[in-house]
């Protein structure tokens, strides 16, 4: 009989001895036993995080969507009533208004500042420096920069300094002037009346050549200017053919004593007020200013009577800057301060992109003729694309959950009017609405209205990376 011998099984590939039966599964077993092995000790060290990520965000996610669902009490369910009631109410339509232009504004202007910043400054030897002194407010919190900007916007403009630059521009372009806003005349002062709009005249008229003494009371002492002078001495200097002269001045004798209606010694002078000469038709034919002892000229005067009138601007209000925190610009001053915050994170980021942009395409476009102009439209603005459009995603949703900023900045007579949903939603729950129910609501609305901004955000960091 032949003899047979067990066939041995072949390598498949060169070099490799071959396998005993079975090898394969006892391979692929152990594979299996590793990455099981793997996955338990992945698992171990996520479960801290999962565990803090879960008890963080899911369960108020979770806890909010449910509780959305019942009344303020908690007790009675009403279903979509909270969201109802949520589109029905006068302040949550208005936060939602002013969130719509925190959305279209101040991602759009950080984004285009962040670019001209970063650009201006990519060619310049201190742009470190710059970058550094542009980022430092990040590392101011957003009470402590509320708390800076509230003092900035300050009307008044010897504690808020935008209004004490606007006040200060206002001044040496209009010239410097005074008024005073509480003068008026003696009870039973008969010489000068009191014109609807606020000016004084005198009630009798005169012609040139005659001195007309103007005595104001109310003037309180801190409201007089520091230069003014005694006004006796001017009210006796002699009057010029052609010409209306006299004094203006505050007739009240420190001290008491004095006679009303007549300039006592001791008696100052209002000074840079104006005085004008209305004709008999009713027109100005002549102005003048009063000096600091509050002496005035009316020059070029033909023959005639006239009215001499301290016109109504001498007893408006001083021009006091403007009203940042007022309900028309209370909404664009938290902007503002939001930019100063936030300008820097931008800079930085647009920066970083412009540093690892491609220069021989720049240079090759600039041997090609294009200005920088045309460089800047045509190629820095299209290369850095993905950049600008993660910082401005990144402002997008930052600004829909900006809170403290509007809260610290806004007055209470105005905070209606800067009113924003994450305001709006602390305000209903604890800010003395207690109705989480409704607040609940406006949460679920925030985070439906965050997540798009998110998805698109994180969608193009996986884009980046592959």
């Amino acid at each position: 009989m032949p003899v047979t011998t067990p066939e041995v099984p072949r390598a498949t590939t060169r070099g490799t001895p071959p396998l005993p039966p079975g090898g394969t599964h006892r391979r692929a077993d152990t594979a299996r036993r590793v990455v099981r092995r793997r996955r338990r000790i992945a698992a171990v060290f996520l479960f801290p995080a999962l565990l803090l990520l879960g008890a963080l965000v899911a369960y108020p996610i979770v806890f909010s969507v449910i509780r959305s669902l019942y009344d303020a009490s908690g007790d009675t369910f009403v279903g979509a009533g909270n969201y109802t009631q949520m589109f029905q109410d006068p302040a949550t339509l208005r936060a939602i208004r002013n969130s719509a232009i925190w959305v279209v504004f101040a991602p759009a202007l950080l984004t285009g500042l962040g670019l001209v910043l970063a650009v201006l400054t990519e060619k310049i030897r201190w742009k470190t420096a710059f970058k550094l002194l542009m980022f430092m407010p990040m590392a101011i919190s957003f009470l402590a920069a509320g708390i800076i900007f509230r003092l900035a916007y300050e009307q008044d403009p010897q504690r808020g300094v935008l209004n004490a630059v606007t006040v200060g521009i206002h001044d040496s372009v209009q010239g410097e002037s005074a008024s005073f806003p509480t003068a008026k005349t003696r009870i039973g002062d008969k010489q000068l009346t009191h014109g609807r709009d606020g000016s004084y005249r005198t009630a009798d008229r005169t012609s040139p050549g005659h001195t007309v003494n103007l005595g104001l009371v109310g003037v309180a002492p801190k409201d007089m200017p520091p230069q003014a002078r005694p006004a006796a001495p001017a009210a006796d200097a002699p009057v010029a053919e052609g010409e209306l002269r006299g004094v203006v001045y505050l007739d009240f004798t420190p001290g008491g004593g004095g006679t009303p209606g007549t300039v006592d010694r001791g008696e100052r002078g209002l000074p840079r007020l104006s005085v004008e000469a209305v004709d008999s038709h009713g027109k100005v034919t002549a102005t003048a200013t009063t000096g600091p002892d509050g002496s005035y000229r009316l020059k070029g005067l033909s023959s005639g009577s006239y009215t001499v009138q301290l016109p109504a601007k001498d007893f408006a209000p001083p021009y006091e800057g403007v009203s940042w925190l007022g309900p028309a610009l209370i909404t664009p001053a938290i902007i503002g301060a939001y930019m100063w915050i936030w300008t820097g994170f931008a800079l930085v980021l647009i920066g970083a992109g412009l540093s690892s942009m491609p220069r021989d395409v720049l240079e090759a476009a600039r041997m090609d003729g294009a200005n920088e102009w045309q460089v800047f439209r045509r190629i820095t603005v299209p290369l850095l694309g993905p950049v600008l459009g993660v910082v401005f995603v990144t402002m997008v949703i930052n600004v829909m959950k900006v809170f403290d900023l509007v809260y610290i900045i806004a007055p209470g007579p105005v905070q209606q009017d800067a009113n924003v949903l994450a305001l709006q939603m602390w305000l209903v729950s604890f800010g003395g609405g207690n109705n989480q129910g409704l607040g609940s609501a406006l949460g679920v609305l925030l985070l439906l209205l965050v997540v798009p901004a998110m998805a698109l955000n994180i969608r193009r960091f996986r884009r980046s990376q592959s």
